[in-house]
């Protein structure tokens, strides 16, 4: 059956060549959210107001509009949309899934869209070049962006007006996606040239505001100015009672948990010098026990809608487990505290549950919508969330020795804030989709809740645990959330190093073997031995098998960025010298596909791939994800500190050189770019291992390294044998010798070593200094 809305074309020659052969504008669609430069985020639709968003998009005369939307904050836009429609999102978008059911099915529209425009589909996730371009036009024309965005397009390519989620007709205080669609259609026909003329300005200016260069400078700035603007920004935003560095919604932004963590290292000696630490160890707790993560089946959701961490948004994201096991990973390297390891642990086993495919990649996605029944349409949350009747039922047995009549079900729903009339606040379910329903979210510590009944907390745990698992598993008889079954190379990168250095900080082998399982997969199915190059995407097949698009997506400068520092991670936790290897070739092959050999940074796709576009951008924002500068900063002073070659140095130098306006303007959108400054003006360690790598002496100082936070490093093993790839690249490991046969660190700095070191409590102490 055709769609309502004709055909939508994939974004490529096809399509622009159909516009511009009927002269129609194009619509370009989809859906998604970054961090904005401003150091404010936009989750889905917009800057939010009381949990609406409101866009004003400023267009040529006949065409302003404005309308309502609802998202959040702490991430960024980056599509756009034209006379051609080009929807722009992903798969498991939960307000693009509405905008296709209440716009794109509808008759009346797709009827205009299917004759007055050509539309374009586009994956955020498959193209991030054209939704990073197109996005920079949203947020530049409005007042703000996010996913689903939607764009119009002139046949050349140019935007001339864009917005996000748009309801189907008119409102009170919005205008509905029909009347849109009418505006602009009568705008082309009657001042096209007016049109053309604008979106022509328009991106001129864009080309403008986006450039990234060196310009005259010859250094970067300094880095105690930077990371002391970046922390007094994040202070200033802090939530004391509840953590997090909004009102709502309320992201997790690792990025600027791993920034806290650095600048107290740095600063832990000075008068409230405990205050970062204690900001991220704070703000990590209070989401590990609300309701943005899964107590049932581990795992966190994409955002909290409120500030309490209560009501998430439900969808899950790969790259959100990757890097806050990392997160809380570190916590637990500096608090010492069991709870963030559990943390971590339960993060990882819901993706290697849920997420992992046969052949070691892991998928993108799990969606927010699922049918609360069999055949029943899908709702946000269904899966996740439950009634108090349903926990009575699973969990009807009797607790002895409670001080009053108590069932394992009351004692669960006490503990997690459950109440018979749903603890879902009106104001955060806009559809009605969750009455009477509740969010699983910690309201008391053990002790208390033990306290509150005289049990043992022990037996509360066991109660509690107990109760969960029972939940798990009635759970697996509802119908799943939607499975995005993508692979892409980047978000297993962050994966492989989400592992790596997991199961290094806890001594787990079994997490390590993911992490080089998931190598392995990268390399055998998104690796192209010809020419260097990664790939994009590849997909599930059947029976287990792994597909490709033909031709080939291929890599955008954040597949390089995130498998490199994956593939140095791993070699840090196995000692496998084969990854550290296949990380310069990548380092190699991405310095001559992105590099600004004018500018210095590198552009976020390959010259050619992107050359339909009106932009070619880089990466200025650290969000939801890390800007892939950001991490090639680091990248490229670990690869120094581990090969010696000046040319890393000296590119890490041009390259933050390039971003020090942006540093300078906004600091606390580039914290992950800040901690690379810091790394390169303090200098990394260089931490060497002397030994027989199955040794126990050995073992035990790598793990020495491994449980203490030290994040500017990189961990050398020196095997003794000078042909080895690292004794080739570091001439110098050759002088450093076993102490008495046992085996022996050294810790280098600035060409210079310290003593040698046998025992794991000295080498601790040095690290710690």
């Amino acid at each position: 059956m055709p769609h309502p809305a004709g055909p939508r074309y994939p974004w490529g020659q096809e399509a622009f060549d159909k516009a511009r052969k009927e002269n129609k504008p194009i619509f370009l669609s989809g859906n998604v959210p970054t961090f904005s430069e401003m150091g404010r985020a936009v989750w889905g639709e917009g800057l939010v107001s009381r949990g609406k968003v409101l866009w004003a998009l400023r267009a040529p005369r006949g065409l302003e509009i404005s309308f309502w939307s609802r998202w959040g904050p702490w991430a960024a836009l980056s599509h756009l949309c034209c006379p051609i429609c080009i929807p722009v999102g992903y798969s498991t978008c939960h307000w693009c899934h509405m905008m296709e059911e209440e716009s794109f099915q509808n008759e009346e529209i797709g009827r205009l869209l299917s004759e007055d425009f050509i539309s374009v589909k586009v994956d955020r996730e498959e193209r991030p070049d054209v939704d990073k371009v197109f996005m920079t036009f949203v947020q530049a024309t409005s007042s703000g962006g996010g996913w689903p965005m939607n764009v119009w397009l002139t046949p050349n390519l140019q935007p001339f007006v864009g917005g996000t989620y748009f309801p189907p007709e008119d409102g009170l205080t919005r205008v509905g996606f029909r009347t849109v669609l009418m505006r602009i259609r009568d705008q082309w026909k009657q001042n096209k040239n007016t049109l053309l003329e604008n979106s022509q300005r328009v991106t001129t200016a864009l080309l403008a505001r986006s450039e990234i260069s060196m310009g005259d400078r010859q250094l970067p700035p300094s880095a105690a100015t930077m990371n002391t603007r970046c922390f007094q920004q994040l202070d200033e935003g802090y939530d004391e009672e509840y953590g997090g560095f909004a009102e709502a919604p309320k992201f997790p932004t690792p990025v600027i948990l791993n920034f806290l963590f650095s600048y107290w290292l740095t600063h832990r000696l000075t008068q409230d010098g405990s205050r970062p630490q204690q900001m991220a160890l704070h703000t990590l707790k209070m989401m590990a026990n609300g309701g943005i993560r899964d107590h049932v089946g581990q795992g966190f959701h994409r955002y909290s809608t409120d500030r309490q961490w209560h009501v998430p948004h439900f969808e899950k994201m790969l790259y959100d487990q990757a890097q806050l096991a990392v997160a809380y990973s570190q916590a637990f390297q500096i608090s010492g505290d069991e709870f963030y390891s559990e943390v971590a642990k339960g993060i990882l086993q819901y993706v290697s549950r849920s997420l992992n495919h046969r052949s070691g990649g892991f998928y993108s996605a799990e969606d927010a919508d699922s049918p609360p029944e069999r055949g029943s349409r899908p709702k946000e949350g269904a899966f996740y969330v439950w009634t108090v009747k349903e926990i009575q039922q699973l969990l009807p047995d009797p607790v002895q020795g409670a001080t009053e009549p108590l069932t394992s079900g009351q004692l669960l729903m006490k503990h997690y804030g459950l109440t018979e009339a749903g603890n879902i606040s009106p104001s955060q379910d806009p559809n009605g989709e969750l009455q009477g329903q509740n969010v699983l979210t910690v309201r008391y510590s053990l002790e208390l809740t033990a306290a509150r009944f005289g049990l043992d907390v022990e037996a509360v745990r066991t109660l509690l645990t107990t109760g969960l698992e029972k939940l798990f598993q009635a759970r697996k008889h509802r119908p799943k959330p939607h499975l995005d079954s993508k692979m892409l190379a980047a978000w297993n990168g962050l994966m492989v190093s989400g592992f790596a250095v997991t199961g290094a900080v806890l001594g787990i082998d079994k997490l390590i073997n993911y992490a080089t399982n998931c190598a392995k997969f990268l390399k055998r199915h998104m690796f192209d031995v010809a020419s260097g190059r990664l790939k994009r995407t590849c997909y599930a097949g059947n029976g287990g098998t792994v597909e490709h698009s033909n031709p080939p997506c291929w890599g955008f400068l954040e597949d390089y960025t995130f498998v490199v520092r994956g593939l140095l991670d791993l070699y840090e936790a196995s000692q496998e010298s084969s990854w550290l290897e296949w990380a310069l070739r990548l380092q190699d092959t991405q310095d001559r596909l992105f590099w600004d050999s004018r500018g210095g940074g590198y552009f976020c796709s390959e010259a050619e791939l992107g050359s339909g576009l009106p932009l070619r951008l880089k990466d200025d924002q650290d969000g939801a994800e890390p800007s892939a500068n950001s991490v090639s900063a680091h990248n490229l002073l670990r690869l120094h500190g581990f090969t010696g070659h000046k040319d890393w140095m000296d590119k890490c130098v041009c390259l933050l050189t390039a971003f020090s306006e942006r540093m300078r303007r906004v600091p606390v959108a580039l914290p992950e770019m800040v901690r690379a400054l810091s790394a390169h003006q303090q200098t990394l360690k260089q931490i060497v291992i002397c030994g027989d790598p199955q040794a126990k002496d050995t073992k035990a100082l790598l793990q020495c390294v491994h449980s203490t936070f030290v994040p500017n490093k990189v961990l050398i093993l020196a095997d003794g044998d000078p042909s080895s790839f690292l004794s080739r690249q570091l001439p110098f490991l050759s002088t450093l010798r076993r102490l008495e046969d046992r085996a022996t660190a050294y810790v280098c700095e600035n060409q210079a070593c310290s003593m040698p070191i046998t025992e794991p409590c000295e080498l601790r102490k040095l690290l710690r200094q």
